[in-house]
């Protein structure tokens, strides 16, 4: 279940047809223009999704091969352990992130149990632009870095 649920958009249908083809393996490679063809959308609407849902704050890595044998290989991220997976996210993060970002990040977190899902409401709170509002986006995105930074490396010492 997913911390905030929304209503399903095209890009949520994508999304959850891809991790469905996914499923329990570790990758999956596919052609975007098959995909595009099978929601009837430009191919540029299956980058979109990819860019934006199969990030490494959710969990994944995309590799691309484009030409005419290209390709499209999304991959499960696999820590070894809790420690490697707070680090991943971690080097993720940079200088400034996102609320949506920041958000994915704490999805990832709720789905590989490393928190409950109060732990992760909370989360959501402590980052939200609305608790963060200082009137200049930028420095919300870095506040809200060094915010989410703060809560992975505290879970980093606790794992």
């Amino acid at each position: 279940m997913r911390l905030l649920e929304a209503e399903k958009s095209l890009s949520d249908m994508i999304e959850d047809y891809l991790k469905q083809i996914l499923g329990d393996s570790q990758e999956i490679e596919i052609q975007r223009s098959a995909i595009a063809h099978h929601f009837d959308v430009v191919p540029s609407q299956i980058n979109y999704v990819i860019k934006t849902r199969f990030t490494i704050q959710n969990g994944y890595l995309v590799r691309s091969k484009r030409g005419g044998g290209g390709y499209i290989r999304i991959e499960q991220v696999t820590a070894l352990d809790d420690v490697d997976l707070i680090n991943l996210l971690l080097g993720s993060i940079g200088d400034t992130i996102s609320e949506r970002e920041a958000s994915n990040i704490i999805q990832t977190l709720y789905e590989a149990d490393l928190i409950t899902r109060r732990e992760g409401d909370l989360m959501l709170v402590a980052v939200a632009r609305q608790t963060l509002n200082v009137g200049n986006r930028r420095v919300e995105d870095q506040l809200r870095a060094h915010v989410l930074s703060s809560l992975l490396n505290r879970l980093r010492f606790e794992s």
